[in-house]
């Protein structure tokens, strides 16, 4: 049946295959759109708009407006999915327009990511290092994790995902799967090479013998069960070693990634170089780990400018 004579929950699963097959996105963006569209008609639906042809520009706006609790940035994104929604409803020649045109989100401010100090991610190495002497499996699988998440800049998801083929130790890379299934090659430094070979020698092959269902073959990092290792388990893990290292800042996995990004750029990496690595389609994304410290603007200007001594 057409999408016109369709239910608004009709409409937006049609929607859903629409971004989800014919424009590839990602299941979990497919769900994020959902999520915000299923808020936006059960608020439409409570002021007695049934169908898509009833919706004006000033609802649209008066929805944003009710939203005014939550952040900028979740105001932005819900808006973005309307945007969608009403772009489909139009082409599919349900409303004769698009009523959403025109409706702005707030703006949201630029925020530079969390990073960690080298001596702050030192540390917590460190203590992960000093764990795995002990000859624990589970602590030798942490080491060899958050050196390799350091070293790659690689996503949660992208870590526990990682299979054995995806890694060459004699080469010093591995084979990330990115976003949109985009695949890349990104180089180990010789700590991570070190720590994971020490983990997939012994470590792993321990975890792999208190499966009792048999392990996951191709996973790199299990958990005690002998299981592919879970992405909130990784947050744990980060979170547990940042605590003993005493490092006092809000940490998760997505920290070590911003603060690899960082390291280099001010090590002197160029940011097409780490846009590779980091696997951003635009460079522009990678342009905010180019933010430098106050203190360090004010050294450089001194240092580098002709008339400021």
């Amino acid at each position: 049946c057409r999408v016109a004579h369709m239910s608004f929950g009709q409409q937006i699963e049609q929607f859903s295959v629409h971004i989800g097959v014919e424009r590839g996105l990602s299941p979990a963006t497919v769900s994020a759109y959902q999520s915000d569209l299923n808020k936006y008609i059960t608020w439409l639906t409570s002021r007695g708009i049934e169908k898509a042809e009833e919706i004006h520009r000033e609802d649209i706006e008066q929805f944003i407006t009710s939203l005014s609790g939550m952040s900028a940035r979740s105001i932005a994104r819900s808006l973005a999915s309307i945007h969608e929604f009403h772009k489909f409803l139009s082409a599919e020649g349900i409303v004769p327009a698009d009523v959403s045109q025109g409706v702005k989100a707030p703006k949201v401010g630029s925020s530079l990511p969390d990073v960690l100090t080298i001596d702050e991610v030192s540390r917590i190495i460190d203590i992960a290092a000093q764990s795995a002497q002990t000859g624990d499996p589970v602590s030798i699988r942490d080491r060899a994790l958050l050196e390799f998440m350091y070293a790659s800049a690689a996503r949660v998801t992208e870590t526990v995902g990682l299979d054995l083929t995806d890694l060459d130790l004699n080469d010093c890379v591995a084979r990330l799967l990115g976003k949109g299934d985009k695949q890349r090659l990104v180089p180990l430094g010789s700590y991570a090479c070190e720590a994971l070979s020490e983990y997939l020698a012994t470590g792993r092959e321990q975890l792999a013998l208190k499966s009792k269902t048999g392990i996951e073959q191709r996973a790199v990092f299990l958990n005690k069960r002998g299981k592919r290792l879970s992405r909130q388990s990784v947050w744990e893990i980060v979170k547990h070693y940042a605590a003993l290292a005493q490092v006092h800042k809000d940490i998760h996995p997505h920290t070590l990634r911003h603060s690899c990004a960082t390291h280099l750029i001010q090590g002197g990496a160029d940011v097409r170089t780490v846009q590779e690595l980091l696997g951003h389609a635009s460079v522009t994304t990678t342009q905010i780990y180019t933010h430098v410290s106050p203190q360090t603007l004010i050294e450089s200007y001194i240092l580098s400018h002709p008339r400021a001594r």
